[in-house]
């Protein structure tokens, strides 16, 4: 009786025979269709007066990203179309790869969505999201007594 072998996810497989082709041919030159599904890279920060988020994004057509801010999450979304050309001697090689993303994350404060900002500067997206009056708080001065 064939015994069973456990089933391994698809990055561990890919993981292997990348290893397998580059012990044979010293390159690793299986295409990445098994590779994770890409989401931005995301820094969030909060000043005393609003919360920052920066996001990743080469590549991305600004035009092409959505952001929305709906109670405390923010969600970016976006759509990644990469192509990559590779010609040699007696070559031709075009690999495109497609897919679109969904970001969202729990802001720390209450935010004025009528003031949020987003810019984009080399592959950078930088959201400014101001605080509401409220969540800012109020620093009370200690008064020493004599």
């Amino acid at each position: 009786m064939p015994e069973l072998v456990p089933f391994r996810p698809l990055r561990e497989l890919k993981r292997e025979m990348d290893r397998l082709w580059t012990e044979f041919f010293g390159k690793e030159t299986l295409p990445e269709v098994f590779e994770a599904e890409w989401v931005p890279a995301l820094d969030v920060s909060e000043t005393q007066d609003a919360v920052i988020v920066r996001a990743d994004v080469p590549g991305i057509d600004p035009n092409e990203l959505e952001i929305t801010v709906s109670g405390n999450t923010l969600t970016i979304r976006g759509e990644k179309k990469q192509e990559r050309e590779e010609k040699g001697e007696n070559f031709y090689r075009i690999e495109r790869s497609y897919g679109s993303f969904v970001r969202s994350i729990q802001l720390p404060a209450d935010v004025d969505t009528d003031k949020v900002e987003a810019t984009y500067k080399n592959g950078v997206l930088k959201i400014v999201l101001p605080k509401k009056a409220e969540a800012k708080g109020k620093q009370i001065p200690v008064k020493v007594e004599k």
